[in-house]
């Protein structure tokens, strides 16, 4: 499925972000350890087996954070015997005051924009225990995502000695947005970015949070000014899915997306994101809606196959949902962003102050390691260890 390109209003997309990366990093990259991968996991148990057997091989624990199709029970019995050390946690019925009230999460609760998917709560219950416990680098890693190379995690890890954030650079099957997907299936030059399926993390970024918005790890690494310096090295390789399966995602996707791109074209551009105020998104949101409408259109235009068709209804699903994002809605958001990550370092505070020796600054806390971490933060009940 390839067209002509896109109008001068809907070309103001930017299909690329690579820019923004300070540093490609090659395979001569100095290591250094992982001391877990955490793997937020929604699907059959089947799925952590990858994770598995990265962190025997990597001498590293893994975490599982279980919902839906997933549960600790059953990650744990598939665990046993795999060479690793395995933590799998249920992550229903989390004690209450264990993670802070997000604004966030709160202003698009009720509302069409609601994110009802728990990806980000799991992100970000693991970097709560990471700093707990005393972890240094931890790999994130989705359930869908190989990494061919092990020791390409301890690649990335060594990058966080000059870096902020080291990515696996994911291939395979592209993972973007639904809008993103359609534009690449007309022509359009779209890449994708790093993000929270294969990235290595140090300490500075415990705080930063991850917010219940779609795009939430590209949030994650933004400060304040912008972008954190990020690297990228070694591959990851990202499964199959279909991205035009029901109109469902591309809905729940839309403000993400308009916040996420919107956010990410003024970085290109040299702005901060203080830049990106009601009045660029309402700008934004206009452009944006101008490329959904010229690819339908396009998409109409071409032969009635099944494949077009599902296309097309996504489209026309993301742009119906466009048409009710605002500049004010996500300057707003973005304000409740800034707060949020006040609260989040101050949860962190709190929490470390209840848990750690009196007198001894966070930065300097060893944690409490993996048992004793999981029964203050009121988990034991909820975990299932699997020792390696």
């Amino acid at each position: 499925m390839t067209t002509a390109p896109v109008g001068a209003r809907a070309a103001r997309h930017h299909g690329s972000h690579r820019d923004l990366l300070r540093t490609a990093a090659g395979p001569a990259t100095p290591t250094a350890r992982v001391d877990a991968i955490i793997v937020p996991t929604a699907r059959h148990p089947a799925a952590m087996t990858h994770a598995v057997a990265l962190g025997a091989e990597l001498g590293c624990v893994v975490v599982a954070l279980c919902s839906r199709y997933s549960s600790a029970d059953a990650v744990a019995r598939r665990a046993r015997g795999g060479g690793a050390e395995v933590v799998a946690v249920d992550v229903d019925r989390l004690p209450g005051d264990l993670l802070p009230p997000f604004a966030t999460t709160t202003a698009l609760a009720g509302t069409v924009f609601e994110r009802r998917v728990d990806t980000s709560l799991k992100r970000n219950l693991g970097l709560l225990l990471a700093g707990v416990v005393g972890w240094e680098r931890v790999a994130f890693l989705d359930d869908d995502i190989a990494v061919p190379d092990p020791l390409d995690l301890n690649r990335a890890a060594g990058l966080l000695a000059t870096h902020d954030a080291a990515a696996l650079a994911v291939e395979g099957f592209p993972d973007n947005s639904v809008v993103c997907h359609a534009y690449r299936a007309v022509g359009g030059p779209q890449e994708t970015f790093i993000g929270g399926g294969a990235l290595v993390v140090g300490r500075s970024l415990f705080e930063s949070f991850f917010p219940n918005v779609y795009n939430e790890d590209w949030f994650f690494l933004l400060g304040d000014r912008g972008l954190g310096s990020s690297a990228v090295v070694g591959r990851a390789l990202q499964q199959p899915y279909d991205p035009f399966a029901n109109d469902v995602r591309a809905r729940s996707e839309e403000l993400g997306d308009c916040l996420g791109e919107g956010l990410f074209a003024v970085l290109d551009e040299g702005g901060s994101p203080a830049d990106a105020d009601e009045v660029f998104f309402d700008r934004f949101i206009a452009d944006r809606r101008a490329l959904i409408d010229d690819i339908a259109e396009r998409v109409r235009a071409l032969p009635r196959t099944a494949e077009n068709e599902r296309v097309w209804r996504a489209l026309k699903a993301a742009g119906g949902r466009n048409r009710l994002i605002t500049g004010r809605l996500c300057a707003d958001y973005l304000a409740a962003w800034r707060h949020d990550r006040v609260v989040w370092r101050a949860h962190l505070d709190d929490l470390h102050g209840r848990l750690r020796p009196k007198r001894r600054a966070r930065s300097a806390w060893p944690g409490l390691g993996l048992d004793k971490a999981l029964a203050e933060l009121g988990l034991a009940s909820r975990a299932r260890h699997v020792a390696g």
